[in-house]
C-alpha cells in the first residue's frame, strides 16, 4: 500500500522502542493523549501540530504498514506536514481542533491530492473537485485531515455475501484486539485506526450499523447523529433518507467535540436539519456524572438476544452500572423490528442507491465508462479478478433493477419502511416516558472468513438507523479479549442527553482498553454460545 506523507526522522526516533505488540509508551508520547490532553498542550505550545502529526504518521508506518499491518488506511495526506507547519506559524488557535489529526472514511471527499474510492479501484485515482461540507468544517476547525481510512467497499453495499472491512482498493482491515477477528464494517478503517491510535479522532458514515458496529467491535465510542444534522453533501450516497456521518473517539468528549464541530445545516444537502442546540451543548460536564432522574429503558429483543450468555453478562453489568448511577430503568420495553420492516427499509436503500450514486457519479470527474450504477456493474464484470474475487455484485444488480424514486413500490416502502419505525419507535419512547434506551450494540468480533462472508451473532444498529434517531454507543465490557459495546438511543435531536448518559456511564466503568494485536484468542471457549468463560 503507497503511503504518501513519510514520517519524518525524528518521529522514526520516537518510535524506535515500539513494536507491534508493546502498547506501552513514554509520557511525552502525545498518541497517548486524550483529545482534551491534546488541545491543551497544542495552545499551550508544549506540543505542536507538526510534531503530533509525525507522531501519529509514524504509528502508522509501524503499526498499519509493519508490525501486525492493520491495513486501517488507505494513504496519507500528502499536504498534512504543510498544514501542519502553517498551523504552527498562526498566532493564535484556529478552531476548536487546532492542529488536531483527524482521519476520514474513503467515502469522504476531499478536494485535495487524495483519491475518495469507496473502497474500489472503480474509482482508485478519483480526486473530488471539493471538500465534502464536513470535511470544510473541519479544515476552519484547526482538524489536520491526515488521511483516508479503508472500509468495506461500497460500504458494504454490492453484495448480501460480503466481508465486513475488505475493499479491493485497501484489502481487508484487521482488528486491532486480536488480527484474526473482523473489524465490522462499514467505517472498519476508521474505528481500527483510532483504537489503534493511528489517530485521535475519525469520521465514518452510517446507514444501518456502519458507524455503531465497528466503534462496538473495535472498543472505542462511536456516534450515529440524528440523520440531517451533519451533511451528507459530498459523501458516496446509500440512502439519502438514512446515510449520516459520524464521529469515532476513544473518549465520549472526543466524540462528542468531533460532532461539534460536524454539525451545521448545509442548503447543498435537501435533507439537511438545523440542529436546535448549541453545539457546545455537547460537551460533557466532567462534574456531572450521576443519572438521577432520568428513565432509561432496557431493550431486550435484539438479534441475538440470549445466545451469548459471556455477552449478556456484559449488558447486566452495564445495567447495573446505570442503576448504581442513580437512573431509574425501565426493563423490558418491548420493539419489535420485524422482517416485514427489514425489507421494506432494504427496497428504499436499493431505490435511493442507485439514484444517489448516479447523480454522485455525474457531478463527479470519474472514467467516461464508470459514470453511472450500470457502467460500475459492467467495469466490475470486466475486472472481476480484481475487484470481485470473494464475493459479487447481487446488491448493485437488485438497486439497478428499480423503477426509480417516483415508482409506487418506492413510495409504499419508504411508508411501511422508515416511517414506520419513526412512528412506532416514538410512540414506544412516549408511552413509558423514556429519557433514552440502553441495548447492547455488538457480540465480540467474529472471526473473518472470506468464503462464509459476516457472521453477525449480536446486533441492535437498526433499531436506531432505519427511523434516523441518534445512537451512542460506548465501551462496556470484554469477552475473552475482545470488546462489547453498549449503545443509548433517543429520540432525534437528543445528542446531549445521550452524551451525557454515556459519559456517566463511561467515567463508572473505564471499559477503554488498550489493543493487544494478539494473532488469534486467547479463550476460544468464552465465545461459544450458550457458554460461559
Amino acid at each position: 500500500m503507497f503511503r504518501q506523507l513519510r514520517p519524518s526522522r525524528l518521529a522514526l526516533l520516537c518510535l524506535l522502542a515500539w513494536s507491534a505488540t508493546h502498547v506501552g509508551a513514554e509520557p511525552e508520547d502525545p498518541t497517548r493523549l486524550t483529545v482534551p490532553e491534546l488541545r491543551e498542550r497544542l495552545q499551550s505550545g508544549e506540543l505542536t501540530a507538526l510534531a503530533v502529526t509525525e507522531a501519529y504518521v509514524a504509528r502508522i508506518a509501524t503499526l498499519d504498514d509493519q508490525g501486525p499491518t492493520l491495513n486501517a488506511v488507505l494513504a496519507t495526506n500528502p499536504d498534512a506536514r504543510a498544514i501542519a507547519a502553517a498551523l504552527d506559524g498562526r498566532s493564535g488557535a484556529k478552531g476548536p481542533l487546532h492542529g488536531v489529526p483527524v482521519i476520514l472514511k474513503d467515502n469522504i471527499d476531499t478536494g485535495d491530492r487524495m483519491a475518495t474510492t469507496a473502497g474500489s479501484l472503480a474509482l482508485a485515482g478519483h480526486r473530488a473537485p471539493e471538500d465534502a461540507h464536513l470535511v470544510a468544517r473541519l479544515r476552519e476547525a484547526g482538524a489536520v485531515i491526515i488521511g483516508k481510512a479503508n472500509m468495506s467497499e461500497w460500504a458494504n453495499f454490492r453484495s448480501r455475501r460480503s466481508s465486513s472491512g475488505w475493499s479491493s482498493a485497501g484489502g481487508q482491515t484487521r482488528n486491532p484486539h486480536v488480527l484474526d477477528r473482523n473489524p465490522c464494517g462499514s467505517s472498519s478503517g476508521s474505528a481500527v485506526a483510532v483504537a489503534a491510535r493511528l489517530a485521535p479522532l475519525a469520521v465514518g458514515t452510517e446507514t444501518d450499523g456502519s458507524i455503531v458496529c465497528p466503534a462496538g467491535v473495535n472498543g472505542i465510542v462511536g456516534i450515529k447523529p440524528t440523520v440531517g444534522v451533519v451533511s451528507r453533501h459530498g459523501l458516496v450516497p446509500i440512502s439519502h433518507t438514512q446515510d449520516t456521518a459520524g464521529p469515532m473517539a476513544r473518549t465520549v468528549t472526543g466524540a462528542a467535540l468531533l460532532l461539534s464541530v460536524l454539525i451545521g445545516h448545509d442548503p447543498a444537502d435537501p435533507g439537511s436539519k438545523v440542529y436546535p442546540h448549541d453545539p457546545s451543548e455537547l460537551l460533557p460536564d466532567p462534574g456531572r456524572t450521576r443519572l438521577d432522574g432520568l428513565r432509561i429503558g432496557v431493550y431486550r429483543d435484539y438479534y441475538g438476544a440470549g445466545q451469548y450468555p459471556t455477552v449478556e453478562d456484559v449488558y447486566h453489568r452495564a445495567l447495573a452500572t446505570l442503576q448504581a448511577l442513580g437512573a431509574t430503568l425501565v426493563d423490558p420495553v418491548e420493539h419489535q423490528v420485524d422482517d416485514a420492516l427489514f425489507e421494506a427499509d432494504y427496497q428504499v436503500m436499493l431505490h435511493e442507491f442507485k439514484a444517489g450514486l448516479n447523480a454522485y457519479l455525474a457531478s463527479h470527474p470519474v472514467p467516461d465508462d464508470r459514470n453511472s450504477l450500470a457502467d460500475l456493474i459492467a467495469w466490475n464484470q470486466a475486472n472481476a479478478d480484481r475487484v470481485m474475487p470473494i464475493f459479487d455484485q447481487g446488491i448493485f444488480l437488485a438497486a439497478e433493477a428499480t423503477a426509480g424514486l417516483d415508482a409506487p413500490a418506492y413510495e409504499e416502502a419508504l411508508a411501511a419502511g422508515p416511517e414506520r419505525a419513526r412512528h412506532d419507535l416514538t410512540a414506544l419512547l412516549k408511552r413509558h416516558r423514556l429519557d433514552a434506551l440502553v441495548t447492547v450494540a455488538n457480540s465480540f468480533a467474529w472471526k473473518t472468513d472470506w468464503l462464509a462472508g459476516d457472521r453477525f451473532l449480536v446486533g441492535s444498529s437498526s433499531l436506531a438507523a432505519i427511523p434516523g434517531f441518534p445512537n451512542v454507543t460506548v465501551p462496556a465490557g470484554h469477552v475473552s479479549q475482545l470488546p462489547v459495546n453498549v449503545s443509548f438511543i433517543a429520540e432525534p435531536f437528543a445528542e446531549p442527553m445521550l452524551i451525557r448518559i454515556a459519559y456517566a456511564f463511561e467515567q463508572a466503568t473505564g471499559a477503554l482498553r488498550e489493543p493487544r494485536f494478539l494473532p488469534t484468542v486467547e479463550a476460544e471457549a468464552a465465545l461459544s454460545p450458550g457458554t460461559t468463560p
